[in-house]
């Protein structure tokens, strides 16, 4: 077992807005090989905190959260999606993952820092493959791992880049899909999640 595990915090949208995402996501190309379905089994969500958290120490780490959890009403969280955006750091040359950026309400960002601070015992720094869940012979990228690793600060508080992804597309048609008219919504929390051992 490795000493150190790749945990991501999640918040699941409500029914409405994943249905959004679904819209745009059957507008992506099936034809791109590492592109993403939103089905049953793959739900869109957005993550609030990745961390490196001390395998020996994940039960009381977990324990910390779900008091954390437990004291926060989802109805009160809130986000807004003004539109489609893209970012070319996942993709390879020519495509992009495409998201609708998500604003989060100050409640939003105030639970996060809880979280950060309920995990701070707990956090470890330096994973390897070894943190996440992995098939047979798959290897971790070295951005998903420096990802996990910088969350903190880098995409926290002020830094933080709520999203939903919703696929994988060309940048030449993501551009087409930016300039249309986007009716902007409000994502309501369905549930925080409980934290999920990173996969790839």
């Amino acid at each position: 077992m490795s000493d150190l595990t790749a945990v991501d915090i999640l918040i699941e949208p409500d029914t409405g807005s994943i249905e959004r995402a679904r819209a745009v996501n059957r507008r992506m190309p099936l034809s791109i090989a590492a592109g993403i379905t939103l089905d049953d089994t793959h739900l869109p969500h957005i993550t609030m905190l990745q961390r490196y958290l001390v395998t020996a120490d994940l039960d009381a780490a977990y324990a910390a959260i779900e008091r954390t959890l437990a004291a926060t009403d989802p109805a009160s969280l809130s986000h807004h999606v003004p539109g489609i955006t893209y970012s070319e750091h996942w993709g390879p040359p020519g495509q992009a993952a495409a998201v609708l950026g998500v604003r989060p309400n100050q409640l939003v960002l105030d639970l996060q820092a809880a979280l950060v601070a309920a995990v701070a015992p707990f956090t470890g720094s330096g994973g390897t493959d070894a943190a996440f869940v992995t098939d047979p012979g798959q290897h971790i990228s070295r951005t998903t791992k420096d990802w996990v690793e910088t969350y903190v600060p880098d995409r926290t508080g002020a830094n933080h880049t709520a999203h939903l992804t919703v696929g994988l597309d060309t940048v030449e048609h993501l551009k087409v899909l930016q300039a249309e008219p986007f009716d902007a919504f409000d994502i309501h929390p369905a549930t925080i999640a409980s934290p999920l051992v990173m996969s790839c």
